[in-house]
């Protein structure tokens, strides 16, 4: 079975599983997960034993410590974590034979990363997949992270209104652990009702955490005030462009080559397989692609060229602002052949 993270606790009032399979990269919501697991066992008088699978781990001998019962204990939550997600051809075997047939009055969690498709293709994962219950943890998106907070806040019988949900997703976005940080430190500090924004401004700090890989995603949702946000924030933790760089020119070098082909009358399903544009992100790129025509992505291209000159000191030129500049252009927010002094 496969659930949500909101769903399991409503599953754990129901009973212990015989196997739980939490996966996820984000460890706040990974360990709140593991925890409502094993707070349930713990309920019904399980001891727990933990251990972590490293290099050289004797599956075989971690298998057979379970063959009989606690002396201290008639239930058991053996917990392993897995932090590769990859338990190599003996481990595979063992969490196979284990689901086939579980040690008595045994229940197994096992925390993993994400489960991405390569592993869900697995026979291992599978069999826990079947056994039990699998807990697939999926971060709130930046859209969603207000919303994340207020319920949150709610926790604590604490209210406000959107745009201060807006304001404190911009000062976590991207660190839920420290968004999570916050929302205490204010139930701590503010008594029990609503907030208005000038008092969450005065309790919170800025802990935004910027990744240069979330660039290419607000680019292409075409939300500049993010995209300006992100560029803003490297460049402030000291960053240099040339990683934001390649990551936005790769999509660009993607749009470009998809753009060109639909404007010669290539069916666009065919370009986005060819160009190996997973179905998962279709949806994103085929919104942008109605906002860029072809010559459009060819001039960035050139500018692309020209920001990462700057940002190695081979032009007199401020790479970041460059870099927003281009991502603006694109997005509408200035005129691309002007800005950039090309024509056509």
């Amino acid at each position: 079975m496969r659930l949500r993270a909101d769903q399991l606790a409503g599953s754990l009032a129901k009973g212990l599983a015989p196997v739980y399979a939490v996966c996820g990269d984000e460890p706040l919501l990974v360990d709140e997960a593991a925890a409502l697991v094993r707070e349930a066992a713990r309920k019904a008088g399980a001891e727990r034993q933990s251990c972590q699978v490293e290099t050289g781990f004797n599956w075989g001998a971690w298998a057979a410590g379970f063959d009989s019962l606690s002396l201290f204990a008639s239930l058991r939550l053996i917990e392993l974590r897995l932090p590769t997600g990859k338990p190599g051809v003996e481990g595979g075997k063992t969490l196979e034979a284990w689901c086939a047939n579980p040690p008595a009055d045994t229940h197994l969690l096992v925390v993993l990363p994400r489960a991405d498709k390569a592993m869900q293709a697995t026979k291992w994962y599978g069999a826990l997949e079947k056994a039990g219950t699998a807990v697939h943890i999926a971060p709130p998106t930046p859209e969603q992270l207000p919303a994340w907070i207020g319920a949150r806040l709610a926790r604590h019988n604490l209210k406000t209104d959107n745009e201060t949900l807006a304001f404190l997703a911009g000062r976590v976005e991207g660190n839920l652990l420290a968004a999570h940080q916050e929302i205490e430190k204010l139930a701590l500090l503010l008594p029990a009702g609503p907030f208005d924004q000038e008092t969450a401004r005065n309790a919170v700090v800025d802990v935004a955490r910027y990744d240069a890989s979330d660039l290419p995603e607000a680019f292409l949702k075409g939300d500049p005030v993010r995209y300006c946000r992100i560029i803003d924030g490297l460049e402030a933790e000291g960053e240099t462009p040339i990683l934001a760089l390649w990551l936005l020119s790769q999509e660009l070098r993607t749009l470009y080559r998809l753009a060109t082909g639909v404007e010669a009358g290539e069916p666009l399903p065919a370009l986005m397989r060819e160009n190996r544009v997973w179905e998962s992100r279709q949806t994103l790129v085929t919104r942008a692609l109605k906002r860029m025509r072809a010559a459009d992505l060819a001039a960035a291209l050139r500018q692309a060229g020209r920001v990462d000159r700057a940002s190695k000191g081979l032009l007199r030129e401020d790479a970041w602002a460059m870099l927003k500049q281009l991502g603006l252009g694109l997005m509408g927010k200035s005129n691309l052949r002007s800005e950039f002094g090309y024509g056509y």
